[in-house]
Order: C-alpha cells, then structure tokens, then sequence
C-alpha cells in the first residue's frame, strides 16, 4: 500500500543518474529542481490505473513502455517530468488535482511529446553549452578583475554572460513545449481521445497564475505564454472528431481517494469525503482516513462493505490487511493479503507485503521457505530496498548467513549506505567459496559501488 512501500530516491551527484540524467521542465508547471530528494510512492492501484492512459499513448508514439518507469512523486504541486530512459514522473499534486481522467491524458501526453522529440538529449547539449559559456564568462571575469582591480567589473562581465546563456536557453525550451503541444495533440488524436481536457487544464493552471501574480513572459517563464497555448489547443479541440472519454473516470476518482486518504490528514479527508458522499471513493477515502486514526473497527467497517459491493477487488484486500497487520492482527492480515494476491498474482507488491505478514507471525520453516521465494519473485519484477531488507531478514531465519549478508548488501546499496554495502559484500566472497552464482553476485554488486562513488 502507498504509505508500506514509501521509497525515497536521494539526489545527489553519485545517484542521480540512477533516476532520470536531467530532468526535463513540464509544460504545465513550472518547476525548479531545487529539493535534495524525490519521495516516490508506489502503489498497485495507482500504477495500474497510469498504465491504462499512458502504455497507448508510449505506442503512438513509437516510445518503449516499462511500468518500472513510471513515477509517482509525492509532491503537492501541479507537475510532470520526463528523464532519461523513458522515464515519466507524475507529481501526486497532478493526480489528485486533475478533475477527470481526460485533463490527466492531456498532461501525459505531452510528456510523451518530450520523450517523442528528443527533447532530453537536446537539453542536455543545450545545458552543457549553457555551462561552457558560465565558463567563459568566469574566466573573462576573473581576467578582468586582475587587470582592473575592480571586482564589479567582474560580476558584470559575469552576469551578462550568464544572461545572454540563460536567455538562449529559454527560448530554446519554450520552442519545445510548442513542440510538446503539438504532439501530444496528434498522440491524442491517434489513440481516439480528444484534446479537451489539455484545454481544460491548461485554462486552470492560467487562472491559478493570474490569481499568484505570475507574469506570463518568454524570459520569466520556461513554456509559452498560456494565452498562445490556449489558443493553439482551443483549434484543436475543435478539429479533434473525438468526444470526451469518461470510461476511466470511476477508476480515476478511485485512484484520487486513495492518494488523498493517504497523504492528507484524516480532518481534511473527512472533510473533502463527507458520510454524505457515498460513492465507492468516498467511501474507501474514509476507511483509510479511519485507518490512520487509529479506528480500526470502523476501518474495517468501512472496507468491509466495499468488498461485499466488489469481492475480487484486490485492492480492497490489501488496504483491509494493512489495517489488520497494523493493528496486531497477524494471522488476518496474511489471509487478507493471500485473497488480494489470488486476484493479483504478479504484483511484487502484494508479494512483498505477504512475505512481511508471514515473516511477522512466528513461522515455520515451510512459511520461510514460501517467503523466501516470495521475495525473490518480487525484487526480480520490482526491486526494493524494503524487500531486500525483509529477503535478508528471511534468510537469517532460515539460517543462511552468507545469503542473509548478500540481501542486506542489496539493501545498504539502495539507501545509500556504499561503505556498508562494501563490508557485507566483500564478507560474501569471504564466505561463498564454492558458489560461483553468488560470488558473481557479489563482485558485481562491489562493481556496481565502484562505479557509484566515482
């Protein structure tokens, strides 16, 4: 569940690359990369409901598809990116502030334009010229200060430099969210959908900047000016032979309870989903608002009616057995996971959640056995540090050492723990002579450190 499988990816200059090289700046919102780390949720639901919009339009446009490549980053704010290697990241803000599936459509598909374009590998050249010419101008500064003797001088040789750079740079970006616009309008079009709710939402973001004072100019921002945008989409809208697509509206109300239960406070929760709103989201945001208060009776209440309405929902199984393991209830919350996964037998998720439910009810060596090969499952579709973590916990109960180290190393690799990661894995040569399968397991994951640190 969203909150059981929190991730958090650091940004820094070792990791970085691991997530996205540059991350390209969204269409919609204007977005400064300025935070020292990415809070990534995962969560079955939310993925599943993302891949129903975005795998057919990565095909339209010729773009590989990988679930594993679509984030969901919990930030309130109106965003999406894209990164290196296909990578979508979807802020929670545009999840939960998007007011049908349509307007979220609009928004993939103009990410799917940037990956379409280019755009990334074009930045990126852009951006290291932007950095030859800050160079120069540092250089010419400093040159200037030596023969002058005057440090002003320097900051203004300096300025202007970087200026005319930032300039060129920004003109270059708003060319391709033009760009963007255009081809997210043709993906739309080819997949049967219209471009309303790009309209839509770009009219909210417009009027959301005139009541912030933001000044919609070519130099101050990094997309086109949003009247020229509007412009462009409204002709599209009227070009477009296709309605509006409702089919996943349900799903998508669903998808924005959940995100909402989970990430706000229950006051505000209760607030927004009243006992009035007795729409299935209305009713699983308030069984996880309850959750989160500690009501577990009325949680489970509350779940327990939405899967008398839909009993093969597997994600009401899994929120009901993170209520029953949260509140003690060990043996329940193994069943309750069991049902979810007999709905939903890949998910490394649900695997992941199961084997931590087995691991917390005093098992037999048969349950660590099933745990284990649980776990392996899901780090091969889904690999986690949290999984890891528990594969490394499994192990030691089954009394292998040498794979208990092995895990664990996985695990201090992914949260950044390099030196950590280096003693257990130099620890597994040590002690898995004869295995050549984890030995080379082993060497590549000091390999993989290694090239990390430098």
């Amino acid at each position: 569940m969203v909150e059981k499988t929190y991730r958090l990816i650091l940004i820094n200059s070792k990791l970085k690359r691991l997530i996205s090289g540059i991350l390209l700046v969204s269409a919609f919102w204007l977005f400064a990369f300025e935070a020292c780390a990415l809070s990534i949720i995962s969560d079955d639901e939310s993925e599943i409901f993302l891949q129903k919009i975005t795998k057919p339009l990565f095909q339209a446009a010729g773009v590989r598809y990988d679930r594993n490549n679509i984030y969901i980053v919990d930030d309130a704010s109106l965003n999406a990116f894209v990164g290196d290697g296909n990578n979508l990241f979807i802020h929670t803000g545009t999840l939960i502030k998007a007011e049908n599936a349509d307007e979220l459509a609009g928004v993939i598909a103009h990410e799917t334009g940037h990956i379409q374009g280019g755009h990334i590998m074009r930045l990126k050249l852009k951006a290291q010229g932007l950095t030859e010419a800050t160079l120069a101008s540092t250089i010419a500064a400093g040159a200037a200060a030596v023969l002058t003797g005057r440090a002003d001088v320097a900051v203004a040789i300096a300025l202007g430099a970087q200026s005319s750079a930032l300039t060129h740079m920004t003109r270059y970006q708003t060319g391709e969210e033009r760009s963007a616009d255009e081809a997210a309008v043709t993906l739309l079009r080819k997949t049967g959908q219209s471009p309303q709710g790009m309209l839509d939402f770009m009219k909210r973001i417009s009027k959301q900047n005139s009541l912030n004072g933001i000044e919609e100019t070519p130099y101050f921002r990094t997309h086109p000016i949003a009247n020229e945008r509007i412009g462009f989409l409204t002709q599209a809208v009227k070009n477009s032979p296709y309605p509006r697509n409702t089919k996943l509206n349900e799903d998508f109300a669903r998808v924005k309870a959940k995100l909402y239960a989970y990430l706000e406070s229950p006051k505000n929760t209760l607030q927004k989903y009243p006992l009035r709103d007795t729409s299935v989201a209305g009713q699983y945001a308030r069984a996880i608002a309850y959750f989160k208060m500690l009501q577990f009776k009325k949680a489970l209440q509350a779940i327990d009616m939405l899967i008398q309405k839909e009993p093969q929902n597997p994600f009401f199984y899994e929120v009901k057995a993170q209520i029953l393991l949260e509140s003690g209830r060990v043996k329940e919350a193994k069943a309750a996971y069991k049902k979810a996964l007999e709905f939903l037998p890949d998910s490394a998720l649900l695997q992941t959640s199961f084997a931590q439910a087995v691991l917390e009810d005093s098992p037999s060596p048969a349950e660590v056995k099933e745990a284990i090969n649980l776990l392996n499952k899901a780090l091969i579709s889904r690999p986690s540090g949290f999984g890891w973590l528990l594969l490394s916990r499994a192990y030691g109960m089954a009394g292998d050492e040498v794979y208990a180290t092995y895990a664990a190393a996985e695990y201090s690799l992914r949260i950044g723990a390099f030196d950590i990661a280096k003693q257990q894995g130099k620890q597994v040569l040590a002690k898995a002579a004869g295995n050549r399968l984890l030995q080379n397991k082993a060497q590549d994951l000091l390999a993989k450190i290694e090239d990390l640190e430098k």
